[in-house]
């Protein structure tokens, strides 16, 4: 079987590409010899099945950077058959020198130059053909959005694929510099590239003189993001009280009377153990696919570019840059590639503090807990701005944590970024994405989740004597601890599995107190005052995210005592929270 790679400038539509080519089959997983994920597919070209791995995207095969780094073992590790090259076809003056060092090693190439609906736009002009033989390479205009230009490009990939050369390792020891390839590469864009003296005036320009105002600017995204999140309740809300008509309906009628002829323990551990975990937590499928649908909007449309932008004065002062916000706004989808994404910065200060802070991210395992206790103990207008609040004091938390440890992580790596034009992303492409992250979410769903409720089951029918349970053993030991923030005994055990994953700890809950979801919300407002429910959410909010986040840090950190920091300092800070909260609304509303 043939194998290409993908390689290409960040913000190239290289993603993007690799999805329009993969469609849903690529799978993400560590490439051999290296502990980094990469994700790879199987499609066919000119009659030939080929392994597509998508590499980080990188500016210089020669620069220091980790992802430069990883992509350079990976060439020179690996024996590939092609490698396909994406290039923003508007910015050729700065992107073709990272074309010259792909040719230079050695390996059969194409050239995608994508983008070509913005180049058309701005009045670029280009000779492909002449840059083509400049080049001695293939070389493809396409629009990877609008699929402009497809039938080109998979014919030249077929060629690629149909050759009979055997695989080859790139050669990586000779390649030019970054100076000497870029003197190499503005001797072949003239009379093959050209952008007009004058470029045509942009709807970009317009929206930015708002969006990236000095002074308007910050409190805008904060209103826009307050928007998404209260889309995000309004849209999902009706969504899930669907789907949890449905789970009830089908246990009343399905469930329960083909588990009547079981034993009385056995049904109860499927019917109150396995289904009302796994059904709790299914119900926030919903919530999460339309999450990420306006979130994949907001980032694809090039404005988390700007808030990186906007936020930079503010997170220098913290020890970071604008890229450490964008790393915060990617954790509210998943901390672990929020994590992976600190690769991005070069020193190793900067990419710690980032991680000590990014754990503090509201992630979508975590927002099914916010969203199902804000609509359990606030009114339908209120528990918008109750989600929006939750993500505000996360946001205050990690800025808190940066000032206290910015001085031990100290960096004064120089901040760069590409702010691009405002892009429409495809329907297509988000619902794909947003179908993903809920693929993912389900399959967690089938491990962890069932493994953590059926446990919970077992502790919470498991005798220790005296009337106990062993659920109830684990809550008075934990209750010199748990008594000062008003979170009651049998919910230590929630707390325990949620440090596993926090898809866990609804699922949790539904065991403890024997109800369905339906019914979760009513015991929960019988056994718990709004304080110590309140109390509950917050110390849930702050403490660590989940066990796949700590593993992330240790693995990115190389350094256990560094996961065991982010742990401690967690853990502390939510009780800190808890009890602040809980000791002065008990004395002032006690």
């Amino acid at each position: 079987m043939k194998r290409f790679a993908l390689i290409g400038f960040p913000n190239t539509g290289k993603s993007t590409l690799f999805n329009r080519l993969t469609g849903l089959s690529q799978r993400v997983g560590n490439w051999p010899g290296l502990t980094v994920e990469l994700a790879r597919a199987k499609i066919l070209l000119g009659g030939k099945m080929v392994e597509l791995v998508d590499l980080p995207g990188v500016n210089d095969l020669t620069g220091y950077s980790d992802d430069e780094a990883i992509v350079r073992d990976v060439l020179a590790g690996t024996a590939f058959d092609g490698l396909v090259l994406v290039l923003n076809s508007s910015q050729l003056d700065r992107q073709l020198p990272l074309a010259i060092q792909v040719i230079a090693s050695k390996v059969p190439c194409v050239v995608v130059l994508n983008m070509a609906d913005e180049a058309k736009s701005l009045g670029i002009e280009m000779d492909l053909e002449r840059l083509a033989e400049r080049l001695g390479v293939d070389v493809v205009l396409v629009s990877a959005r609008r699929m402009q230009g497809w039938g080109e490009l998979t014919g030249s990939l077929g060629r690629m694929a149909a050759r009979v050369d055997p695989p080859v390792e790139a050669v990586l020891d000779a390649l030019p510099s970054g100076a000497d390839a870029i003197a190499r590469a503005r001797t072949l864009l003239p009379g093959a590239w050209s952008v007009p003296p004058v470029l045509p005036p942009q709807i970009t320009e317009k929206v930015d003189h708002w969006l990236m105002h000095p002074w308007l600017g910050v409190p805008l995204f904060f209103i826009i993001m307050a928007l998404v999140f209260n889309a995000t309740y309004m849209i999902g809300t009706p969504l899930q009280d669907l789907v949890s008509g449905g789970l009830d309906l089908f246990k009343e009628h399905v469930l329960a009377p083909a588990s009547s002829a079981l034993p009385a323990i056995v049904a109860s551990l499927l019917v109150d153990g396995v289904w009302q975990g796994v059904s709790t937590v299914l119900t926030f499928a919903p919530i999460i696919f339309v999450f990420f649908v306006l979130m994949a909007l907001v980032e694809d449309s090039g404005y988390l570019a700007r808030a990186a932008y906007l936020t930079d004065a503010l997170m220098s002062r913290l020890g970071l840059d604008g890229r450490g916000f964008v790393m915060q706004l990617m954790g509210f989808g998943c901390n672990v590639p929020a994590i992976l994404g600190t690769r991005v910065m070069r020193e190793r200060g900067q990419r710690l503090l980032s991680m000590l802070i990014i754990p503090f991210s509201l992630c979508s395992a975590r927002l099914q807990v916010v969203v199902f206790f804000a609509s359990t103990l606030f009114s339908a207008q209120a528990a918008p701005w109750v989600l929006t609040g939750m993500y505000v004091l996360s946001l205050l938390i990690a800025i808190f944590t940066a000032w206290v440890f910015r001085r031990r992580f100290a960096g004064r790596e120089t901040f760069l970024i590409e702010v691009p034009p405002y892009r429409l992303p495809g329907a297509r492409h988000l619902l794909v994405r947003a179908v993903g992250e809920v693929r993912a979410f389900l399959e967690l769903a089938s491990t962890f989740i069932l493994v953590g409720v059926v446990m919970v089951w077992l502790l919470t029918h498991i005798p220790a004597g005296e009337n106990r349970t062993l659920a109830d053993a684990l809550g008075t030991l934990f209750a010199p601890v748990l008594d000062p923030i008003g979170i009651r005994h049998e919910l230590a055990v929630a707390l325990l599995f949620g440090f596993v994953a926090k898809e866990i700890l609804l699922g949790s809950l539904a065991v403890i107190y024997g109800v369905p979801e339906a019914g979760l919300g009513g015991a929960l407002v019988q056994h718990l005052d709004w304080m110590s429910a309140m109390s509950f959410l917050l110390f849930t909010l702050i403490y660590v995210p989940c066990l796949s986040t700590v593993a992330a840090i240790r693995r990115e950190s190389h350094s256990k005592a560094f996961a065991a920091l982010t742990v401690g300092w967690s853990v502390a800070l939510a009780w800190i929270v808890s009890f602040v909260f809980y000791q002065t609304v008990t004395h002032l509303f006690g």
